[in-house]
């Protein structure tokens, strides 16, 4: 059974607004790339004090991971809003069968029926 017109535009709509939400989370600590979905994290220089300058890497350090996990969830879903505009959402990119309803509800970013 194919995804109804309307789930898909809700879905869209869904992902629409988590891609802006990820954005605007990645814009707090990175600044976006000349890449589209790449963003280069921001290091902060808080003082020349030798405490203020273990901070910022601590800081810094830890924004790279934060910027890694964001950058791939962004990811997931611009590859899931370009399915939708190709016409292959709701179909497991690794065996062609279709994804549950269910299963986009609860992560409308899926890629696989499993």
């Amino acid at each position: 059974m194919a995804l109804s017109n309307e789930f898909v535009a809700e879905m869209k709509v869904l992902l629409t607004a988590e891609k802006e939400k990820l954005e605007q989370q990645l814009s707090r600590f990175a600044a976006p790339t000349e890449v589209s979905g790449e963003y280069e994290t921001k290091f902060e220089d808080i003082g020349p004090d030798v405490d203020e300058n273990a901070s910022e890497v601590e800081m810094y350090a830890d924004n790279i991971a934060l910027e890694d996990n964001l950058e791939q969830q962004l990811e997931r879903v611009n590859a899931a809003l370009a399915r939708i505009e190709g016409g292959t959402y709701g179909i497991c990119v690794k065996t062609g069968k279709e994804i549950s309803e269910d299963r986009l509800r609860a992560y409308p970013a899926a890629e696989t029926a499993l």
